[in-house]
């Protein structure tokens, strides 16, 4: 049976378990249609003679790292999980980027218009969840906006002395939509019904973080932490035989102030905000989150959005989309899809913070007095 895009789309959820505690700060900087800057600071706790392992790489035109604690009877060593972690990336690689002009997104990119096009069991999974996202975000987060960030300037094409006038936006606005896709699960294919530009930078790397996951508790590994362009999900206990903390961060470029303190316990956490990427032209400031309804930057003081999730593909992406939404409309949404979402946005020369009933369970004063 063949379906619109929108009809196609399904709730997907995965499971996770816990983390642990690396002292690491992450800023990540992604291309594509939704730039995200993510600021988590790992608080430090003892892990001597916990069996810690931590590895790490370079993927997606970013880092990963992973920590994990090693089981005593798993006759594993370092380099074989770091091939394995590895593999796995590049297996996202090879099917996401849009880097590569032999990768899956990139043939299907080139592809003629109303033509079906065969793809992954993995490909399928991404684009019906960022369907998903764009149809409960009222079509905040839209997975064919990369024309919109390219000719904003931030894309691979790199900055802009001026913001581009309206009549290319509005040109380049027919080129967006997800509703000129066709999905066929049945037959595991996908076609555009007009030329169209995928681009998975804010979801693909959420998608990997569950991918590694995965592999790693198939491997026998149960308490871990997998991060990949400071998206994260945990699983298990850290060295300290609790649940690992995290900070977020204050949106301020200039500095590295905590803003809460969070415990996770079996779920990934990402942070999509627009205080670190954008340009200012005539005293105007540009974010680099473009709506797709409109063809323009967002422009409201909702400036970071943190969402923890059981799946870190989820949690990517809603992150994007509600940033887009801006501070009224996406608590409404976040509200009611019961999402565990803290937000901060700009108020005069400080900020000013809230959270959802779901995200209380996170919060790490909350959650002591709880206990």
């Amino acid at each position: 049976m063949t379906t619109s895009a929108a009809d196609q789309a399904q709730k997907i959820t995965t499971g996770a378990r816990y983390a642990g505690d690396i002292p690491l700060r992450i800023i990540a900087r992604t291309a594509g249609s939704c730039v995200l800057a993510l600021c988590l600071l790992f608080l430090a706790g003892c892990s001597e003679g916990s069996g810690e392992l931590k590895l790490e790489g370079a993927t997606m035109g970013t880092t990963w790292h992973v920590t994990l604690i090693l089981p005593a009877d798993l006759d594993v060593g370092p380099s074989w999980l770091q091939q394995g972690i590895e593999a796995r990336l590049e297996a996202v690689n090879a099917s996401m980027s849009t880097y590569r002009p032999d990768s899956e997104i990139s043939r299907f990119n080139a592809a003629p218009v109303d033509e079906w096009f065969p793809v992954s069991n993995d490909f399928y999974l991404v684009l019906s969840a960022a369907i998903a996202i764009s149809r409960k975000s009222q079509g905040a987060y839209d997975v064919t906006v990369g024309p919109l960030v390219n000719l904003w300037g931030f894309g691979p094409g790199g900055d802009l002395a001026q913001p581009p006038d309206p009549e290319s936006i509005a040109a380049q606005l027919e080129r967006v939509g997800q509703d000129k896709l066709r999905l066929d699960g049945d037959g595991a294919r996908i076609k555009k019904l007009a030329e169209l530009y995928l681009d998975f930078s804010s979801i693909a790397k959420g998608f990997a973080v569950d991918d590694v996951a995965s592999w790693l508790s198939g491997a026998g590994i149960d308490n871990y932490l997998v991060e990949v362009g400071g998206e994260m999900r945990v699983a298990g206990l850290s060295a300290r035989g609790d649940a690992w903390r995290i900070g977020i961060e204050q949106p301020d470029a200039s500095s590295t102030i905590l803003a809460r303190a969070i415990r996770l316990d079996n779920v990934a956490v990402a942070t999509s905000g627009d205080y670190r990427n954008y340009f200012e032209v005539d005293g105007v400031r540009y974010s680099h989150s473009i709506d797709p309804r409109t063809g323009y930057p967002v422009a409201h003081e909702l400036v970071s959005v943190t969402v923890v999730h059981p799946s870190s593909m989820i949690a990517d992406g809603w992150a994007t989309a509600l940033v887009v939404l801006g501070a009224t409309e996406a608590w409404k949404v976040a509200q009611a899809e019961g999402l565990a979402v803290y937000f901060i946005q700009r108020d005069g020369d400080g900020y000013q913070s809230r959270h959802t009933e779901a995200f209380a369970t996170f919060i790490e004063g909350q959650q002591q007095q709880g206990q």
